[in-house]
């Protein structure tokens, strides 16, 4: 992979790695990104809820817009603090929190509940949600309290037990795409009997791009910075 310091004319276009910090939506990201080069062909390959921080990558001009989809069929990896002993309508620290089973339970049965959580699993898809069903994103109709059936789709996990510290319990996670991270959360509580909720979330990768290859946000906010000098050309553009 080269960047455009390696180039004698800079392109205007290519991908951009951002650590996105915690508040900001993956659309702000974009706004600010259009406002900083004029270029309206400015899209990500994957959002973060706007509590998450991480790899944000994103894609600079229609030659990289146009390979979004590409670029989201990547693999991901989530470092995911959940808290155990309540449960919240959202799935994630966002929603309406809820004491739930103030049970502790040991390392030993939270190893046991990890073992459903690898290689290919169900998973359904969480109301409060980007995904559409019938033209319908979920996440506006949870919004007016209607809750619709979804259909549970095959996604591929790898988790491993990081710290455990109750009520706090860190996993690092490798999923495919379209996996859910809060919905894994909901699911472990269920599980485990204690109920839980995604309290943290930090991408550490996103297909090829780590989370120390990412540019810090305040970047986007200096006055000095040139973004062309940042680019990546991929070389599955080249």
């Amino acid at each position: 992979m080269k960047t455009n310091s390696d180039e004698e004319e800079p392109s205007r276009e290519g991908l951009l790695l951002i650590d996105k910090p915690p508040g900001k939506t993956s659309f702000y990201l974009v706004q600010r990104l259009r406002h900083l080069t004029g270029i309206d062909k400015i899209g990500h390959a994957g959002t973060l809820d706007p509590f998450a921080t991480g790899v944000m990558l994103l894609l600079v001009g229609k030659s990289f817009t146009r390979l979004s989809e590409k670029f989201m069929q990547s693999d991901k990896q989530y470092l995911a603090t959940l808290q155990l002993g309540a449960v919240s309508t959202t799935y994630d620290c966002d929603g309406i929190i809820t004491p739930y089973n103030p049970y502790v339970p040991s390392a030993e049965e939270i190893y046991r509940v990890l073992q459903g959580f690898q290689g290919e699993v169900l998973q359904t898809p969480p109301m409060y949600s980007a995904k559409k069903i019938k033209g319908k994103k979920l996440y506006e109709l949870a919004r007016r309290g209607i809750e619709i059936a979804r259909e549970p789709q095959k996604v591929h996990l790898q988790t491993l037990l990081v710290e455990y510290h109750y009520p706090y319990l860190t996993l690092d996670v490798s999923c495919s795409k379209g996996t859910y991270i809060r919905s894994l959360a909901e699911d472990f509580g269920k599980a485990l009997g204690t109920g839980a909720y995604l309290e943290q979330l930090v991408r550490l990768r996103c297909g090829e791009f780590y989370l120390e290859d990412c540019l810090s946000y305040d970047l986007l906010n200096s006055p000095e910075f040139d973004y062309t000098k940042h680019l990546l050309q991929p070389s599955m553009i080249c």
